[in-house]
Order: structure tokens, then sequence, then C-alpha cells
């Protein structure tokens, strides 16, 4: 057997033919180009070379190429990347519907208990107020702006504040935040409501008479106020007054139905205790008409702001009118 001059051996170690073919020095085997490489001293591509490995030296797909074999019936991306087991067979991931993120349930730990110390908050401070009236000087526009103010207010602080001891806070459990998406359906579900709440008012006028009118028009009818006083009326009844309502009524009270019996049970409780909580119930069946786009606008959004600007929409023009009668512009009625 010949010595042939093997690539990278000192001269004059010899190898034979008989080597493997593939392996360094075996016959048929062709020496590797060499690679040129960056030589950091100078920058620049140098003179000096290096032997490329043999490509075959190690089995394709070996760890020790780089390139991870492949696992789990994933294809190996990157030298350093694998892929976790795909999900156990016959198990599908979980979807979202429409693709939208689930609905987050609200907890607390209030429930019918709460609207009911709110309620019992609100009745006591009217009668209060009521007594105090009547004991010092009679109704005036200013004691009567008390009294419609200052229950309702009394009411709704009770129902926020139980929602920060008992709960989540209003945001979370009366969903009471801030949107102008849900402003723009509160004043679209007002006018809606509009459109059914007059017609239906003038039926209950054509049937009760013309002493139909309600509660509040009733305690102003022989009461004159200037400007303020009469400004101030106008914001207690299309403001103040429908805000704290819903707190109650759209907010405590449904959300304390609603963990019982669901939504649409919330839906309808609201809407009759709603009603019925006036003590108007000669009243009644209009004031169950009123409240029924009030509280879709809270159904159709799950939060409170839009039931909110829907009742002020719905108080507005009524409002406008008892200002106008407290300066003698108007009959009251």
């Amino acid at each position: 057997m010949g010595a042939v001059q093997r690539d990278g051996l000192p001269d004059g170690e010899p190898t034979t033919a008989d080597d493997p073919p593939g392996l360094p020095g075996g016959e048929g085997t062709a020496a590797a180009p060499p690679v040129p490489v960056l030589d950091e001293d100078r920058g620049d591509r140098a003179e000096r070379h290096v032997d490329a490995p043999a490509a075959h030296a190690v089995p394709p797909g070996h760890p020790a190429n780089g390139v991870p074999p492949v696992q789990n019936g994933y294809a190996p991306f990157g030298p350093a990347t694998t892929y976790p087991p795909g999900p156990p067979p016959g198990t599908r991931p979980p979807q979202r519907s429409g693709g939208l993120p689930p609905v987050p349930k609200r907890t607390h730990r209030w429930g019918l208990g709460a609207y009911l110390l709110a309620e019992a908050v609100f009745l006591l401070s009217s009668l209060g107020l009521a007594f105090l009236i009547g004991q010092f000087g009679g109704p005036s526009a200013g004691a009567l702006a008390l009294g419609i103010l200052v229950p309702t207010v009394l009411a709704a602080g009770t129902a926020l504040l139980i929602t920060y001891l008992r709960g989540n806070g209003p945001r979370v459990d009366l969903g009471l935040e801030w949107s102008w998406r849900d402003v723009g359906l509160g004043v679209a579900f007002g006018i809606s409501g509009l459109v059914l709440t007059i017609p239906a008012s003038l039926v209950y006028i054509s049937i009760v008479g013309p002493d139909a009118t309600s509660a509040v028009g009733a305690a102003f009818g022989n009461v004159q106020a200037g400007p303020v006083l009469a400004l101030v009326v106008l914001l207690a009844v299309a403001v103040v007054g429908p805000a704290c309502e819903e707190i109650l009524y759209r907010g405590l009270l449904w959300g304390g139905v609603e963990k019982l019996g669901g939504r649409w049970v919330a839906f309808g409780v609201s809407t009759l205790l709603f009603a019925l909580a006036h003590f108007e119930f000669q009243r009644t069946p209009l004031l169950l008409v009123v409240a029924i786009p009030i509280a879709l606008a809270r159904l159709y959004t799950g939060r409170l702001l839009a039931s909110i600007v829907a009742h002020q929409i719905n108080n507005l023009l009524p409002a406008i009118v008892l200002a106008l009668g407290l300066l003698g512009v108007v009959p009251m009625v």
C-alpha cells in the first residue's frame, strides 16, 4: 500500500488507501475548502484559513450540529428552540365567543340586605325632613328642594359606601364608570323612551282628568321662587335625583337580585320596585312605562351610566316645566 500525504498531518506520517472512504485521508475524499475568517487584529479578511468541518462527520439532526431533533411531532426552529407538547388527544383549547374576552364575574359580599338598608335611609330621612318642614314655617321652594335632594343623596351615598366596605367599589360592583359610548347609548334610550312615555302620559291624563299630576308637582303647586332656587330645583329633578335613584335601584338593587336570579330577574324586579317606591300608586302603570327604557339601557350596556343618562333625559322636560312654574311663567301642573 502506497503512502499518501494527508492534509493536516505531519509530513511523513503514513496513511493507507484502505482507510474508509469519507474519512480524512481516505481514498475518494477531497480536502475541505479553506474558509476565510475575520482577523480581529487587522479588521479585514486575512489570509489565515481554517478547515471547514466535514458535513457528514456527525449524523444529521444530531444536537451537536446545532439543530435539535424533531420532538413531539414539532419541527425544530433554530438551534436552541424546542416546542412544548401539544394538547392531549381529544381536547380542544378554550374558545372565546366572538373573539371578545369573557365578561368578568362580579363578586361582592353584599346582597338584598344592602338595598334594604339604603332604602331605609331614604324613607327615614324623608320622614324626618317632612316633620321638620311641617314644624318650621311650612313648605317653601328651598325646603322642598332639600326634601328632594337630601334623602336621595343620603340613600345613594349609603349604597356607594356599602360597595366600598363589602365589595369592590362602585366601578366594579355597580358598573359605575365613565364612557362616552354609554352616554350616547343613554341619550338614545332616553329619547326612545320619550316616544313611549309622552303618549302614555297623554293617555294617563285623559283617563285621570285634570287632577293628574306627580307628587313633586303637587308639593310645589302653590310655591313661587326666584331664578336661583328654580335652577336648584331643576338640577335636583333632572340631574341629581335620577343619578341617585339609579345608584339605588339599577345599581344596588340590581346587583343584589342579579346575584341570586340573573340579569333578567334583576331587570323585572328593579323596574317594578322603582315604580312602586314613588308611592304614587295611581301613577304606577305610567311609571312602569317610564322605567322600562331606563332598565333596558342598564341591561344592554351592563353598566350604570347609560341608565343614569336615560333617566335624566326622561326627567328633563318635567323639570323644565316645574322650574318655569316656580318662576310663574307657566301654570304649575
